[in-house]
């Protein structure tokens, strides 16, 4: 039996005040009003995408300002490079740091790049998610449509100040200047100048004394080259941010980026104004463009379930075997009705038609139905060769190798993978001089002596930090700031002096699209990978989970139609197994051709420590035994001495710059994509013909070696 409660509405609103007076849980007697649906509806609204990451700027890498200064350029730069390369142009890049107060900074990147045409500029830098390269597939440095935008919304944030603009696509056309701020409530650009529309400015001679008179900021000429006089830069884009930053030098800086930048990119010509009026210039070292790389559709097994569904329901095809036929790559009329077959659908079965549980059948029909790899042209790696110069350009040492994956596909994707190693040579910690030590002293932010020095230096470990300290007699504890000139003078004669390849880690470069990756390096798939792999059969010291240890550099270069980056802000790549897999195939490669050279060189090393032995006592031998037999002491030494060269004759071993043994055609090198430097070696060659030239000496001494008698 049901029993029906009638409530009259007074008494009803009289429960509902009830009901809102009820005290909190905690007995404090405050009422607390509960929300009714009417209530917490009124209180909904849309957020814009500008207002989200306004509020959440950490997640572009916006969330310090020195880490916002980095950002800034890298999307800048980014963006200049794409541009120029998809024009056919050389890119000629002018990046412009200036402090204009305390921890505010303005930036200027401008390109020679084919310019903007004038309706898109207030879009492409004043609205979030706005771009042509999310839905294209094919090899770029820029993917989301955020980053410049992101940056101009956090200049303004800041300082308040807008984002300038000034592009020009000709000499004879206006170059169109705007100043531009972001509404984050409705991510649409807001224009300040030229009532609401911008300035045209005129070309030639009106057009330079309106930038002059207005202060806009602008390189109108490239360098003079010889007695040729400069020439007029005839189009570009060039965007200044006004921004809380700070400019600090040393690992993750904008100056280590830049660098960085210029071994990934060898055609590229960069000029560069730091803050404190320095100036550098990157001349380019190949006047050849990266190839172009071409547009594809999506694969197949790239495509997820809804994603179908959505495609199946904006396609223009009439059939579902011309739908897969024009939508897909790699799907020719012939694999179309086989994954028809599979799903068990018509080949001529209307587009339109296709249902939930059809669209299933066919999404699971295209992952057992065989179909071709997507096709590599999309993708443009930098190259063995270019991977050799850029990395030997910059970073010393004695061996360097490089080898490229084949193209390989994560979930439809096409991706390539390049590795390049470097061995040996001078530390660049060794290479600081005074001057830039003692700023990087005054700019380091670390408490401590040894954080400095670990956090600062790339490569650096903390047992290599502890070695300088004792030298220089410092405690691990000690202030950076607080050391004077001849604390720091001391300090700089450790540097020079300790030996740093003892206990040196490898430092790791990472790249994706040509773009150098700075932050987040514990969360990357490149040093994920590198951190795995069992390093010791190639002749380095690792222990277990940590970098191997050494004077040693490995560059890892990623291209791909799409990154899969595991933050908005770029800064790591996710994890995919067939991207780990390819990265430890790489990684392998050029450890092998490391192992194999530093065993030949340890094998040289000891016969000359054996040769060295020899030399110690050939002089008391052939004294003795002259003294013996009657035998010319000075004949019997170079006789003894020609024996010891041919017993030791692996000391004497000399490799090409391809890792080949010199004048040896029979004798197995390392394989392509290989430079050596050897440094220079005393031969017995040398040794013998400076004994001919010394009938009379007297015997070496017993604690002469190979090198002191050369001497």
């Amino acid at each position: 039996m049901s029993t029906t409660l009638i409530v009259s509405e007074h008494e009803a609103d009289e429960a509902d005040a009830d009901s809102e007076s009820l005290s909190d849980a905690s007995g404090n007697g405050h009422p607390r009003r509960r929300a009714t649906a009417e209530g917490m509806a009124a209180k909904q609204r849309d957020i814009s995408v500008s207002e989200f990451f306004a509020k959440n700027r950490h997640l572009l890498g916006f969330d310090n300002p020195r880490k916002a200064l980095l950002t800034a350029v890298k999307e800048a730069v980014d963006n200049s490079l794409d541009a120029c390369e998809e024009g056919g142009i050389l890119p000629e890049i002018w990046v412009h740091i200036e402090q204009t107060g305390e921890n505010r900074f303005k930036l200027g990147v401008q390109d020679n790049g084919p310019g903007i045409v004038k309706k898109q500029i207030p879009l492409i830098f004043g609205k979030l998610l706005y771009g042509s390269k999310f839905h294209r597939l094919r090899m770029s440095r820029g993917q989301q449509g955020i980053g410049i935008s992101a940056a101009g919304m956090y200049g303004m944030l800041t300082t308040g100040k807008p984002v300038k603009i000034i592009s020009k696509t000709s000499l004879r056309k206006p170059a169109h200047y705007y100043e531009i701020q972001i509404d984050t409530k409705k991510n649409h650009p807001e224009i300040l100048n030229g009532k609401g529309e911008g300035v045209d400015i005129p070309p030639n001679d009106a057009g330079r004394a309106y930038i002059e008179q207005h202060g806009i900021e602008w390189v109108a000429e490239y360098d003079p080259e010889g007695d040729r006089p400069p020439q007029f830069v005839k189009s570009g884009t060039r965007v200044t941010i006004e921004m809380e930053a700070k400019y600090q030098r040393g690992r993750g800086s904008v100056d280590d980026y830049l660098e960085q930048t210029v071994i990934a990119n060898p055609h590229v010509t960069l000029h560069y104004l730091d803050p404190e009026g320095n100036s550098m210039v990157y001349r380019r070292s190949t006047t050849q463009l990266p190839v172009e790389p071409k547009e594809i559709k999506p694969h197949p097994y790239g495509v997820e379930l809804g994603r179908l569904v959505s495609m199946l329901k904006e396609t223009k095809a009439p059939t579902l075997t011309q739908f897969l036929s024009s939508s897909f790559s790699r799907v020719s009329p012939a694999v179309a009705r086989r994954i028809c077959e599979e799903a068990k659908l018509s080949t001529r079965a209307a587009t339109k038609r296709i249902g939930r549980q059809e669209a299933d059948a066919l999404f699971q029909a295209i992952k057992r139905t065989k179909i071709k790899a997507p096709a590599t042209d999309c993708i443009s790696p930098i190259g063995e060769d270019l991977l050799l110069k850029g990395l030997r350009h910059v970073v010393p040492g004695q061996f360097y190798c490089a080898a490229t994956r084949p193209p390989s596909v994560y979930r439809g994707n096409p991706f390539q993978i390049e590795v390049a190693l470097a061995y040996g040579g001078a530390n660049h910690v060794q290479k600081v001089s005074l001057e830039l030590l003692t700023e990087l002293l005054h700019e380091s932010d670390a408490r401590t002596l040894r954080q400095f020095i670990v956090n600062t230096f790339d490569g650096l470990g903390g047992e290599a930090a502890d070695r300088i300290l004792r030298t220089a007699k410092f405690g691990t504890r000690q202030s950076p700031g607080k050391l004077k000139l001849a604390d720091i003078k001391q300090l700089h004669e450790a540097m020079q002096n300790v030996n740093l390849s003892e206990g040196q880690t490898m430092q790791v470069l990472r790249y994706a699209n040509r773009v150098p990756l700075q932050f987040k390096q514990r969360d990357c798939a490149i040093t994920d990978s590198v951190l795995k792999m069992n390093w010791r059969p190639y002749g380095l010291s690792q222990s277990r989970g940590g970098l191997p240890t050494g004077p040693v550099t490995v560059m890892v270069h990623m291209a791909s139609v799409w990154v899969p980056f595991t933050s908005e802000s770029k800064e790591a790549i996710a994890g995919y197994p067939e991207i780990q897999k390819e990265l430890r195939l790489g990684l392998q490669a050029v450890g092998r051709k490391l192992g194999m050279y530093l065993r030949r060189r340890n094998r040289v090393k000891q016969e000359g420590e054996r040769r060295s032995i020899f030399l110690r006592y050939l002089g008391e031998v052939a004294t003795a035994v002259s003294a013996i037999n009657g035998t010319p002491r000075d004949r019997l030494f170079e006789q003894l001495l020609k024996v010891a060269k041919r017993k030791t004759s692996e000391a004497d071993v000399r490799l090409d710059e391809r890792g080949k043994i010199v004048d040896d055609e029979d004798e197995d090198d390392f394989g392509d994509n290989v430079l050596i430097v050897e440094p220079e070696s005393v031969t017995a060659d040398d040794l013998l013909a400076l004994v001919a030239s010394r009938k009379n000496t007297p015997p070496p001494r017993e604690d002469v070696t190979l090198e002191d008698a050369a001497v």
